[in-house]
């Protein structure tokens, strides 16, 4: 089977002073299901990182949620810098060598940001559930999502070199593709649904198989 890199958030664990890469498990079987292997990557230097994908060769890349982007809060507790600087190295990889990339709530921030966009602090976007306005007959999309994010991408922040495939009912970016390459970046976590949605899984097969 072929395998689906997806990168991991990191948590510090003072009663032991680790710094330990961790992954919800419920990706391992949104993956399975959709038929591949998932393989996590751990949140390495940029050197190891290029290395590692070069070795792994996967199939796609998964960006996934947690930690706070550094660049745009570097006092939150959860902040994770190594991971920033893992993640930019394989988006870079990533592009370099057409890989697949989806990009999950934070994942999605990173894309952005990657490709020179902007993102905006936002409230009452924390677990919670909101409606989703897809603005795109290609793409079916759920029409309600689950939500966990603090910063939010409004439609005049989204990087040139997206389009944008659904909204929040505040007009902020929920969902997007590159306009040449195969990277989609969804703002909900579809490991998260219960059950996972069947509109998910053919989302995110479209930019993978």
């Amino acid at each position: 089977m072929k395998r689906i890199c997806i990168s991991q958030r990191v948590e510090s664990v003072a009663s032991y002073g680790e710094r330990r890469d961790c992954l919800d498990q419920r990706w391992f079987e949104l993956i399975f299901r959709l038929g591949y292997v998932p393989v996590p990557l751990p949140n390495v230097s940029e050197e190891h990182a290029r290395q590692l994908l070069a070795d792994l060769q996967p199939h796609a890349v998964i960006l996934s949620g947690g930690n706070s982007i550094a660049s745009l809060d570097p006092s939150a507790s959860d902040v994770a810098p190594e991971r920033d600087a893992f993640e930019s190295a394989v988006v870079a990889h990533a592009v370099d060598t057409g890989t697949p990339v989806i990009g999950v709530c934070r994942g999605m921030q990173v894309l952005n940001l990657y490709f020179g966009g902007e993102l905006l602090e936002i409230e009452g976007h924390v677990a919670t559930r909101h409606p989703l306005r897809p603005c795109s007959d290609a793409y079916s999309l759920p029409i309600e999502v689950n939500s966990y994010h603090q910063y939010c991408i409004p439609a005049t922040g989204l990087s040139t070199a997206f389009t944008p495939l659904g909204f929040d009912e505040d007009g902020n970016i929920e969902a997007f593709c590159h306009k040449e390459k195969r990277i989609l970046g969804i703002m909900w976590h579809p490991e998260r649904e219960k059950p996972y949605s069947q509109l998910d899984f053919e989302l995110m097969k479209r930019f993978v198989a």
